[in-house]
């Protein structure tokens, strides 16, 4: 059985383009038009246009001239591109090997994919081929309706023959496998668009369909019309042996769109710009993936260029926080002119992926993680989200942030290993500031040794008797700390960073109060102040 192969195509591919990125148009008598002034003609237009006596060719002074109200657009190079990828990536969810042909046309390849569609019990005989084939091609029109784009869908062992198929007002359409030279045969032979000089030869033989084409000995045509001559007589007989060329895939995903007039203030660009996002964030989903990084290009008037990268915390696919993003770097950079013309590129990554329990409590998705880390990062800024990490130094508050990234859970539930009975410190933050009575007397006034004598053994001779948090601590809803010492134990030294100009030099004790509760305190040597850095629990 020979190869089969699918035909994706968009009937009218610059107005379906264009409808793409601006639905609104759709109920409207629109038309497409190519090229400049004068010299611009009609390439496409909606129904309503057609119905007015719009058609191909026209210019665009005669199509006012029917249609007074007539909305003309240009051709839109950036929305035609995004349209392209947006067509491809969609055949590329139902093959592996894709060939982007280009004007709204993609070719599948669907050799293997009747495993996915067809019953066990059939599988193998025609009817089983011919039904598997009609529900794909069933699949691909509603995938087309999801982003946005009319396709049809032509089925048959040749890429011409497909290519026909799919121009079929029916779709899908299928070429059953060894009929394709009939089902060519009674078309004329504009539609194998061959050269001029074949044609007007073909022409004065009298041959006016594929199916006269095909009949001619294959060994005549050749010395007759050459290489290009067997070509054609090989496509009209239903045979193509052109290969599939898969397309590699992209390293990223990109929407754009010109626009029609110049855009100076910022809401009505955010308005066409979240569309394109919500267009950006459905191709990725259908890919499994998500935005790690974001790129926006601006052309201004009259001919400039903005050009930004947004680094995101984490792989997102909400188009909310993506528009946040933009606003926000828009707003503290503004462009300067007026935008004409505008692209958002995502490079992609694989979101975080965890596995959820079955039986056990609702975990947070992976995808709502990130999209939260997201509206944190939009909110409070580049470098106050992350996860906090351990810094080799002696302070123990001392930490670095970098991006979150947690580990994934393990496979397999593990036991929590047995405690050794040692307490842990609840470490309070900020520190709570206290008053500290040693001797009888505020430390302040104690705790500076005075007549040379060291200040280390000053500090060990030192006997806490009480302590208690301040005013300004309860003000701050910090926990309240009072009580007589009942045992400390102390102090140990702690000194960092001895080279700046201000450095850490702190002295810790453990204590204990009468009325319960375990602390640990510090005296900063350089204010003399005292603070509760944790609660033992």
């Amino acid at each position: 059985m020979s190869s089969r192969l699918a035909c994706i195509a968009v009937p009218l591919f610059p107005l379906a383009a264009r409808l793409r990125s601006e639905p609104d148009l759709a109920r409207e008598a629109l038309a497409i038009f190519d090229g400049n002034g004068p010299t611009a003609h009609l390439v496409a237009a909606t129904r309503n246009a057609r119905r007015a006596g719009l058609k191909a060719g026209l210019t665009l002074a005669q199509a006012r001239a029917l249609l007074p109200k007539l909305v003309a657009r240009p051709r839109d190079a950036d929305c035609e591109s995004s349209a392209q990828e947006a067509l491809v990536e969609m055949a590329e969810s139902f093959s592996p090997r894709v060939e982007d042909a280009g004007e709204g046309v993609a070719y599948a390849d669907l050799d293997g994919l009747e495993r996915l569609y067809a019953s066990p019990a059939s599988a193998g005989s025609e009817a089983a081929a011919g039904g598997f084939e009609r529900q794909l091609g069933l699949a691909v029109l509603a995938a087309g309706e999801r982003i946005a784009l009319p396709v049809r869908v032509g089925i048959a062992s040749s890429k011409l023959a497909a290519r026909l198929a799919a121009e079929a007002p029916s779709s899908p359409t299928l070429v059953p496998s060894g009929e394709e030279a009939a089902f060519l045969a009674p078309l004329p032979l504009g539609y194998l668009a061959p050269e001029i000089r074949v044609a007007a030869m073909l022409e004065s033989w009298g041959i006016r369909s594929l199916g006269e084409l095909a009949r001619l000995p294959a060994a005549e045509v050749r010395s007759r019309l050459g290489a290009a001559g067997e070509r054609l007589h090989s496509l009209a007989r239903g045979i193509d042996h052109q290969p599939l060329l898969p397309r590699q895939v992209p390293p990223s995903f990109s929407e754009a769109m010109s626009l029609d007039w110049p855009l100076v203030s910022l809401e009505p660009f955010l308005y066409l710009g979240r569309a394109a996002l919500d267009r950006l964030c459905q191709r990725l989903e259908a890919q499994g993936l998500a935005a790690r990084r974001l790129e926006l290009a601006l052309r201004l008037e009259p001919e400039g260029h903005y050009q930004r990268t947004l680094e995101l915390p984490a792989p997102t696919r909400d188009a909310r926080t993506l528009t946040t993003l933009v606003r926000l770097e828009l707003e503290a950079r503004p462009p300067g002119a007026a935008v004409v013309a505008f692209s958002f590129t995502a490079h992609p990554d694989r979101p975080r992926q965890a596995q959820l329990h079955l039986f056990g409590p609702p975990e947070l998705s992976p995808d709502r993680l990130a999209t939260t880390i997201a509206h944190l990062f939009t909110l409070l800024g580049a470098d106050r989200v992350g996860s906090p990490a351990l810094v080799d130094a002696h302070r123990p508050e001392r930490f670095a942030l970098v991006p979150y990234d947690p580990p994934p859970a393990p496979p397999v539930r593990r036991a929590p290993r047995k405690g050794l009975g040692l307490l842990t410190v609840r470490v309070l933050r900020p520190p709570v500031p206290l008053e500290v009575l040693a001797g009888g007397a505020p430390s302040q006034l104690v705790a500076e040794p005075s007549g040379g004598a060291d200040p280390r053994q000053a500090l060990a001779e030192l006997k806490l008797l009480s302590i208690a948090s301040t005013v300004v601590a309860a003000s701050r809803k910090q926990p309240r700390i009072t009580g007589r010492v009942r045992v400390a134990a102390g102090p140990w030294g702690l000194e960092e960073e001895w080279w700046n100009e201000q450095p850490v030099a702190r002295d810790y004790w453990d204590v204990e109060l009468e009325g319960g509760g375990i602390y640990r305190i510090y005296r900063d040597r350089q204010s003399a102040e005292w603070f509760a850095d944790g609660v033992y629990d």
